[in-house]
């Protein structure tokens, strides 16, 4: 869904705000990662000096991405695979409808891909009657009740037993009860029929592996393996950033992943796919096709923003800021929310449609401290915020205001001027506490959320003024 299609930020916003259980479900979550994240920290010892290592590592690869993404392409050939690049997109879209009618392919079984959430490619699929399965229980929640993730790593975060169990209960024709294990005992009866029809198994790239053209994914549960497996055509969708040199560098970015994400030391599943089945294999695809995704990511290549393709999507942002835990990921618009959404999102789509986003953020640099990758992701918000001024992306009004306020602040007089007429055009809306609740026009936006402190009738340049002209001197000592 782009930002035009789907109801303006603000509303948004205001849904989100008046949600109580939304609020309540990612307070207690980002309590949990939190939590889970400094203990498993702990285990590991010199936390800084990882994730320093990490960023380091993460700067280096995409420093030199065009040699270590050749060397992958290369190695996925030699290991029996194909590599596909798409620069935008309309072509991955493409290049996987292609591959869906040569195959005469009915169903596609999907291990999560935020890379498919980024090209809404279900909705494509199901234009030319392909079914779409997604067999991550939080991407399958999500996919019946026709929304987005809400979360990079925990994608139905906001959704509650009672709600999935209505879900399920819609989708099976009959009333299942509010318990988690008869809940994900059902899904599990209805993907596995999935995993043994799909003619085509499609997952992301959690990390490639450059010196042997290895695909390395990262899941907590057994459905990757099985749409790895099972299908005769494994489709990988991959960033062109999730690639690292090889498995010396990988066994850092991993060690910090799950400890970053959901505070385990390790996940259930870490899957190595090392090409196509081979003649003595016992299972596998018969065909693996690796597809390498642009969309964007190169914008930031030789920018100021470079190392925001340093991301490992860990989520860790996510669970230490302020704004998402009150908002929720479906107010920011994006399959990336948060504040790795808030500066990815512009970065890929532009502030035409996703000028806003980098204003979502309380610039606390909770963020920055989280990230194991050290991506100053509040430096970048606010720079964003610049660009999307001196791109003139904000409306005019606005612009004009600042603009005046520039000027004002610059003349003493005027600055002066300003204060007396001010504490007297806003004084009949401010009350007997000395607060305005509800301010007009443009600055209601403001007051919506908080209360503006009313101007004093006598300013402390007054004050001093006067008190000069009863004996003292306030130009001297």
């Amino acid at each position: 869904m782009s930002a035009n299609t789907q109801p303006s930020l603000n509303d948004r916003v205001d849904k989100a705000i008046n949600d109580p259980f939304l609020k309540q479900s990612l307070s207690n979550a980002q309590e949990r990662f939190r939590t889970g994240k400094d203990n498993a920290a702990d285990a590991l010892g010199n936390l800084e000096e990882w994730r320093t290592r990490a960023e380091a590592i993460r700067t280096h690869t995409i420093s030199n991405l065009d040699y270590y993404l050749d060397q992958f392409s290369t190695n996925v050939e030699k290991n029996g695979g194909k590599v596909l690049f798409a620069n935008d997109d309309a072509e991955v879209v493409k290049m996987i409808l292609d591959l869906c009618r040569e195959k005469e392919a009915k169903s596609v079984i999907k291990s999560k891909s935020m890379v498919s959430e980024e090209v809404h490619l279900n909705a494509r699929l199901e234009e030319i009657g392909v079914e779409p399965i997604e067999s991550d229980l939080g991407e399958y929640i999500i996919q019946l009740a026709k929304e987005m993730p809400s979360h990079i790593i925990v994608p139905a975060i906001h959704k509650n037993r009672k709600q999935v169990a209505e879900l399920f209960s819609e989708h099976a024709g009959r009333q299942l009860p509010e318990d988690t294990k008869e809940l994900t005992k059902y899904a599990r009866e209805v993907l596995r029929d999935k995993f043994m029809q799909a003619d085509i198994g499609l997952t992301g790239c959690n990390f490639a592996i450059a010196e042997t053209g290895s695909i390395v994914l990262v899941s907590n549960e057994g459905n990757a393996r099985l749409t790895t497996t099972v299908p005769k055509t494994h489709i990988v969708l991959m960033g062109m950033e999730r690639i690292v040199p090889g498995w010396k560098e990988l066994d850092v970015v991993l060690s910090l992943l799950p400890r970053s994400a959901t505070g385990q030391k390790i996940t259930s599943y870490v899957t190595a796919i090392n090409g196509p089945r081979k003649l003595d294999d016992r299972d596998g695809p018969e065909e693996l096709i690796v597809i390498i995704v642009d969309n964007g990511r190169s914008n930031a290549l030789g920018t100021e923003y470079q190392q925001i393709l340093n991301c490992i999507r860990c989520g860790a942002c996510l669970n230490v800021c302020p704004v998402y835990r009150h908002i929720g990921g479906h107010a920011y618009g994006s399959v990336y929310p948060g504040p790795i959404g808030a500066v990815l999102t512009p970065i890929l789509e532009g502030f035409e449609s996703w000028g806003k986003m980098p204003y979502l953020s309380s610039l606390c640099g909770a963020c920055t401290d989280a990230c194991p990758v050290k991506i100053p992701l509040h430096e970048y918000l606010v720079e964003l915020r610049q660009d999307v001024v001196n791109q003139k992306h904000t409306p005019a009004l606005e612009r004009l205001i600042f603009k005046g306020f520039g000027v004002a602040m610059s003349k003493p007089w005027m600055y002066k001027s300003g204060l007396k007429m001010a504490k007297y055009a806003l004084k009949p809306f401010q009350d007997k506490d000395g607060y305005i609740r509800k301010a007009p026009s443009i600055l209601g936006n403001w007051t919506k959320a908080r209360d503006l402190p009313a101007p004093p009738m006598e300013s402390f340049r007054e004050w001093w003024q006067k008190e000069g002209r009863q004996g003292g001197n306030p130009n001297g000592n």
